[in-house]
């Protein structure tokens, strides 16, 4: 029996997607390359612009004849276009799907598994234990045994769901109401990750300080809860880096960042959002800061944390938004000059309030010119920063050899992409080495390893 998931969207995508495949694995599955040839198909969607639900739903379209003529394959929709709770809405539209799962929560591909008649007695106790696993927040095999030794940073979720509610996110309504996973549950698993291979990192939340506010064993605590975890964390052994996103302005505490400053394993890189550099739209969007606080914020993180890094996500053409507004952002990431800034057109999308109470009145083509013109910016800012580069020595995690570029590649604590050269047959996989930078560009650095 084998199985096929394709996954779009986030980094809290892939990690359930990985959740998904060890279950599977764990009960007999193999993966497979091409969906054909897979007896259980899954698709992981992301809704947070309309870009990726297109692709979901192409995807959903090519596979309808395909299942047509194979009843007996299991096709699973999962993720944000499904949200919390299924809905008669998608069943109704895409009738050939045998199965519509919440985000993070495969429990019910267990049971159809079992009502199907495809496990054993022994998957089926197998199943019947994964299923509890989900419902406790807890799981032994996070990473499927295929991947193991081969995947050298991961995603560990640390607190699902949203209930910041800014008007233009559909999070809250697809991944449900803010929730921390117990400490203990985490550590675990990162223990785990790390005893297959893991060498790096990353703690997920979409408002990752916000970590443990809700849990009784932080009640009364004094100081950060997310600064507890990363100081468990630090303490596995064999584990190398850490990383932590996405934060929010208003949570990033003078605590987490002395942290960031103090532990050797937690990398100095920060991804905070702006969203606008426009009081006005700010408002809005009801981020509950100003550009002025987030100027602030910016001086401190570089304050605390030495050679900081610093990434931002940006919206361009929210409704409403004008030449003057969208200029007020381009001249806030010419002046803060920082490392990487995603940038993202406005997508109106259902039930936000920014759908049902404001008119989406900036053109395609003006919210295309504006996407380009800060990620011109960018770039032009990124070849600054990376040309101090030349000539130096960096230290890289290596995560895989790319096969047209003929080097191997990984990443620097501060997130920049290096390439070196090298040969395939070289044990780099995992391994951190030393490279002297010989050219920078704005995405990414090529040199040499060091002995």
């Amino acid at each position: 029996m084998r199985y096929h998931i394709w996954t779009i969207g986030c980094q809290m995508n892939t990690a359930d997607s990985q959740r998904v495949a060890a279950g599977l694995e764990r009960l007999g599955y193999a993966p497979a390359a091409d969906v054909h040839d897979a007896d259980v198909m899954i698709l992981n969607t992301c809704v947070v612009r309309q870009q990726p639900e297109d692709k979901a739903v192409g995807r959903l379209n090519q596979l309808k004849h395909f299942k047509e003529r194979h009843p007996d394959r299991v096709l699973a929709l999962m993720g944000c276009m499904v949200g919390v709770k299924a809905t008669e809405r998608l069943q109704q539209r895409f009738p050939w799907v045998d199965l519509f799962l919440p985000p993070s929560d495969p429990t019910d591909l267990w049971a159809h598994l079992a009502e199907r008649g495809q496990l054993t007695e022994a998957q089926t106790l197998i199943a019947d234990a994964e299923a509890r696993r989900v419902a406790l927040g807890r799981a032994d095999t996070i990473l499927p045994p295929s991947e193991k030794e081969r995947v050298v940073s991961a995603h560990l979720p640390v607190i699902l769901g949203c209930s910041h509610a800014c008007t233009y996110c559909v999070i809250p309504y697809r991944r449900g109401v803010e929730r921390s996973r117990p400490m203990a549950a985490i550590v675990a698993e990162a223990r785990q990750m790390v005893s297959q291979g893991v060498k790096e990192l990353t703690l997920l939340g979409q408002i990752v300080d916000r970590y443990g506010y809700d849990l009784p064993e932080f009640a009364g605590v004094a100081g950060t809860p997310l600064v507890e975890l990363l100081h468990a964390v630090h303490e596995i052994e064999g584990l190398e880096r850490i990383r932590f996103l996405t934060s929010h302005p208003n949570w990033m505490t003078d605590d987490l960042l002395r942290a960031v400053a103090s532990l050797p394993k937690v990398c100095p890189h920060i991804e905070v959002p702006i969203q606008a550099g426009d009081d006005e739209v700010l408002a809005q969007m009801r981020r509950g800061y100003t550009v002025d606080d987030y100027r602030r914020l910016i001086a401190r993180i570089r304050g605390i944390v030495p050679d900081v890094s610093i990434a931002t996500d940006v919206i361009v053409g929210f409704p409403g938004e004008t030449a003057a507004q969208f200029q007020a952002s381009y001249d806030l990431l010419a002046e803060l000059r920082l490392d990487k800034a995603h940038v993202a057109r406005y997508s109106s999308r259902p039930l936000t309030v920014a759908t049902r109470q404001l008119e989406d009145n900036v053109s395609l083509e003006e919210k295309e010119r504006r996407r380009k013109a800060l990620d011109d910016l960018q770039s032009e800012i990124l070849t600054g920063l990376n040309a101090r580069y030349q000539g130096q020595t960096v230290e890289v995690l290596v995560e895989g050899w790319h096969a047209r570029k003929g080097r191997w590649f990984g990443r620097t604590c501060t997130d920049r992409l290096v390439f070196f050269e090298g040969k395939v047959d070289e044990q780099w996989l995992g391994r951190t080495v030393r490279v002297e930078v010989a050219w920078t560009g704005p995405w990414s650095l090529i040199g040499q390893k060091v002995d």
